[in-house]
């Protein structure tokens, strides 16, 4: 699928960020930047004294910094900036005013009002998602109507399960809908496996690593008691009710399936064609709306 964020939009933001002399890793050193959302020590190094880009970083950045110049990281075609997908430029400037990279609250704004200014151009904003420690976090969408009730889920997902992992996790799942939904199905299925695990790891119970998702699942509604046994029959609706919780399996299936022949976890053949953002949103939905319930119920029973 064809990037959305034109390389006009990319140039004018990198230019306007060295006009205004914004350092791009922040107080960070440049490769521990870059560690936040690439694998440095499994990309290639250009210099070949050393074996990954993380010693090559180190060599011409940090034991004779004048190598290269300051910008080097927005012309690097390991990292290719200007035509990467749109889920990875949007997780780089969105990195760029994590507060873990920048404090200063004015540079943040700058550099937020910099950002959507060019990116409304192609439709793309930065929109705060969370806060750590009173700072925003932001995450980069498309702007499309109807997102509302997604935006919700994902948010209510944040306050209860608030690790930073998972925020990440989240964020770039909600950003790769629309470009890269073969990302957000294979993030979907992990959320539903980390909440999952939290859970057992909230209330001190152990689980088999070796558990596929169905089985994980499984093991999660006996310990929240939440299989259709547990309803007794005088219930009200208990047959409505038990058969909604009878098919939160077939739920966990269904997306498990979808990611193993359309997620980012497996390679793809010359031939393979992948699935429309709408798939993606369904199988996001799902996934946020079962996170949810999992969590809410756990809360509730502690």
């Amino acid at each position: 699928m064809s990037n959305k964020i034109s390389q006009i939009t990319r140039r004018n933001i990198f230019d306007f960020i060295q006009v205004e002399g914004f350092w791009w890793s922040g107080r960070l050193e440049e490769a521990d930047f870059l560690s936040r959302m690439f694998d440095l020590e499994k990309m290639e190094s250009y210099d070949s004294r050393f074996p990954n880009a993380a010693g090559d970083i180190w060599q011409h950045r940090v034991n004779n910094p004048n190598d290269w110049e300051d910008n080097w990281i927005f012309h690097d075609e390991r990292f290719n900036l200007l035509k990467c997908d749109d889920s990875i430029f949007l997780n780089f400037i969105c990195e760029m005013i994590h507060p873990l990279v920048r404090n200063q609250s004015s540079e943040v704004s700058k550099l937020l009002q910099i950002f959507n200014d060019n990116l409304k151009e192609d439709n793309f904003e930065l929109v705060e998602k969370t806060r750590i420690s009173g700072k925003p976090i932001f995450i980069g969408r498309l702007k499309i109507t109807g997102k509302e009730s997604l935006q919700k889920k994902t948010k209510d997902i944040k306050r209860i399960l608030n690790a930073e992992y998972v925020l990440q996790q989240i964020n770039l799942m909600e950003s790769s809908i629309e470009n890269s939904p073969h990302i957000s199905i294979g993030l979907a299925k992990e959320l539903i496996e980390t909440c999952c695990k939290s859970i057992f790891d909230e209330r001190n119970e152990s689980y088999d690593k070796k558990w596929d998702l169905p089985k994980l699942m499984k093991e999660t509604t006996k310990l929240l008691k939440l299989t259709p046994d547990d309803i007794p029959n005088e219930a009200k609706a208990a047959s409505s009710i038990k058969q909604i919780l009878g098919s939160l399996s077939s739920v966990v299936q269904g997306i498990g399936e979808v990611r193993n022949e359309y997620g980012s976890g497996h390679g793809k053949d010359g031939k393979f064609k992948g699935l429309q953002p709408r798939h993606a949103k369904l199988a996001v939905g799902a996934a946020s709306t079962l996170a949810i319930y999992l969590l809410e119920t756990h809360e509730l029973k502690k």
